[in-house]
């Protein structure tokens, strides 16, 4: 199993990305989030997941390793392949999904093409003792526009530095509520800051 690949992004469609590895232009398949986290010719390192079939290899990529395990969970529900498993990453978070199925929240589930009230259903009951509990906080990281890039940037450091998930989405949830407060030092744009911002809500280690 390709587990991760880690090189130069090639180019980017709006469905796939093609990352150089070791010279060899791999084709990744992934959702719009995590394309839109991908710049051509810089370096990208993606969660992979291997889909084998008869008559195709296809590497499906995931900004981390918690989105490529549901990714995979997601499977093992009768009727859910690969491509609708990605779909369902690309409306909601691995949290969010966690947290529909542990309260049988279908009307979300419906949210997603391809599935009807009877296939959330069947997500429902089949993935309730195995998908576990959300492991982080409130903070949806899929909202479009320049807030979701300083979001999923600000996290994403936070977790580089060693904070928690709950950590680094009560601290982004922190500076959202100050941005929405019309706080005169914070700029959506200025993702250093709002990191710096992030770190003084947390405090010392």
């Amino acid at each position: 199993m390709i587990a991760q690949v880690n090189g130069r992004v090639a180019s980017v469609a709006p469905d796939s990305a093609v990352v150089e590895v070791g010279g060899v232009g791999l084709l990744v398949q992934c959702a719009p989030r995590t394309l839109a986290d991908l710049r051509v010719g810089q370096v990208a390192i993606l969660a992979t997941s291997l889909v084998v079939r008869e008559d195709s290899l296809t590497l499906y990529g995931f900004a981390d390793a918690d989105e490529r395990q549901v990714f995979e969970m997601v499977q093992t529900v009768s009727g859910v392949g690969p491509r609708l498993a990605q779909a369902m990453l690309g409306v909601h978070s691995p949290d969010e999904l966690r947290r529909m199925v542990a309260t049988e929240d279908l009307a979300k589930l419906t949210q997603v093409p391809g599935i009807g009230r009877k296939g959330a259903q069947r997500i429902v009951l089949e993935l309730k003792d195995k998908l576990g509990a959300p492991t982080g906080g409130v903070v949806d990281l899929r909202v479009s526009g320049a807030a979701a890039g300083w979001q999923e940037q600000v996290h994403g450091a936070l977790l580089g530095l060693g904070w928690s998930v709950k950590e680094a989405d009560e601290a982004v949830t922190g500076v959202a509520a100050d941005l929405a407060a019309g706080d005169a030092e914070l700029d959506p744009t200025d993702v250093a800051a709002l990191l710096r911002s992030a770190l003084r809500l947390l405090g010392p280690r």
